[in-house]
């Protein structure tokens, strides 16, 4: 079993400045080592014979990986000295995260998606390193030893329990200060799993809302918070009074960290109320069902601030780890006409968004959401077992997505025509 405790750290002063001066030089070489890969992507990311006029002709290079930029930290140690004060571990790990970074930009996930173009980093904004292997007993008391910078006082308020054994640590620079992750791991304590199915008695429904944060099936409602509204008077305030600092002073320097410690303030709040929500949840029953909604996408609607501000996707995570550390399950149903439909006898009775009550003509009186929370539970028995959050293997991949199909998501010298014409050729040799 893995988990990971957090705790607020109480540097002192030379030991803040030795971190700050690391985040820097790391931050410098992440973007090296992303332009390195850059490079090689813009000339050597296709055959010579089909290179497009956006690349020069040369010969094809080297392409840059994991092991030969980290051999390269030599050489990096030798040109600047003062990377020879970073422990050698968090260097390496810099290193991954272009690695991963570069990794999910050039090839496609198993659902053929491809992530974002990694940016390089801004002064400020490489906030974390991490320690890969850390010992079991560096915890002495209220303080900790980090290796090559000491032993650093922090708020021991979560005693690690019995029989884990810290394996990484990642120090990271908040808006309201420094913080220490450590991941914690006890090979002896196995993964729960549900030893049953799902029924009337150990499973539950819930609708996610904006009127209320969620509705289970029994009827009961968690009122929403909403921190961020009750928040933007004050963010406003300070907000006008950054916009009136003048660039690159102290004083503007202050107001931007009011005002991101005011952010901060918001979401921890946010992240306070949905372990207490998540931990109601998970006392009441073994399976709980809920929608598996589109946020991203109504996080672009004209719903987006309350959206947002209810934090579904963080609440919906939170709510899977919590449940399989109890030996619970959170089932994601369809969401389709889970608020259109009766529970009681599945007729359509039609609703727009104004509509809050749930009328239909077999008898049914109820409120919209309790309705939709009914339905989603009947939803959630009949799936049964599904498994939530599973990637295929390499032959399903491969069973599903043939080499050809790839086609969709290559980048190189084929034009859009192109493009099309393989598609179409592949998916009348497909048939």
């Amino acid at each position: 079993m893995i988990i990971t405790y957090q705790y607020k750290l109480r540097p002192n002063k030379v030991q803040v400045a030795k971190m700050q001066a690391w985040l820097e030089l790391l931050r410098r070489h992440y973007n090296y080592c992303l332009g390195q890969r850059f490079d090689w992507w813009e000339h050597n990311r296709c055959d010579v014979n089909a290179c497009p006029l956006t690349c020069s002709v040369t010969p094809l290079a080297d392409r840059p990986n994991y092991y030969s930029q980290q051999n390269q930290l030599l050489e990096t140690k030798a040109l600047f000295p003062e990377y020879k004060n970073i422990h050698s571990q968090v260097l390496q790990n810099c290193v991954k995260r272009v690695d991963l970074a570069f990794s999910r930009f050039v090839n496609p996930d198993a659902t053929g998606k491809r992530f974002g173009k990694p940016r390089f980093k801004g002064r400020g904004r490489y906030r974390s390193f991490t320690f890969t292997q850390i010992k079991a007993d560096c915890i002495d008391g209220n303080k900790i030893k980090l290796p090559k910078i000491g032993e650093v006082k922090f708020i021991y308020h979560r005693q690690i329990p019995t029989g884990f054994a810290c394996k990484t640590a990642t120090i990271s620079l908040k808006a309201d200060g420094w913080y220490i992750a450590l991941v914690l791991e006890d090979k002896s304590v196995p993964v729960f799993t549900p030893d049953e199915s799902p029924n009337e008695e150990n499973t539950i429904g819930i609708d996610l809302g904006l009127i209320d944060f969620l509705v289970d099936d029994s009827g009961n409602s968690e009122p929403i918070p909403q921190h961020y509204r009750k928040a933007e008077k004050k963010l406003a305030k300070l907000q006008k009074k950054l916009s009136s600092k003048k660039r690159g002073s102290k004083r503007r320097a202050n107001a931007v960290q009011k005002v991101a410690k005011h952010h901060k303030k918001v979401g921890d709040k946010r992240k306070h109320f949905h372990h207490s929500v998540a931990n109601k949840l998970v006392r009441k029953a073994k399976f709980i069902g809920c929608e598996n909604l589109n946020i991203k996408g109504l996080a672009k609607s004209r719903l987006a601030k309350s959206v947002n501000d209810a934090g579904w996707a963080s609440f919906i995570s939170i709510l899977k780890l919590k449940a399989a550390n109890a030996g619970g399950l959170v089932i994601e149903v369809d969401p389709r006409g889970t608020s259109q439909h009766c529970s009681n006898c599945n007729a359509k009775v039609a609703k727009t968004l104004a509509d809050r009550w749930h009328s239909c003509s077999c008898g049914l009186e109820l409120s919209r959401d309790h309705n939709s929370a009914i339905l989603i539970k009947k939803r959630a028995i009949a799936e049964g077992h599904p498994v939530i959050g599973s990637k295929p293997n390499a032959q399903s991949r491969e069973t599903e997505k043939p080499p050809l199909y790839r086609l969709r998501y290559l980048v190189g010298s084929m034009s859009r025509i192109e493009k099309v014409f393989r598609v179409d050729e592949y998916d009348q040799q497909v048939g």
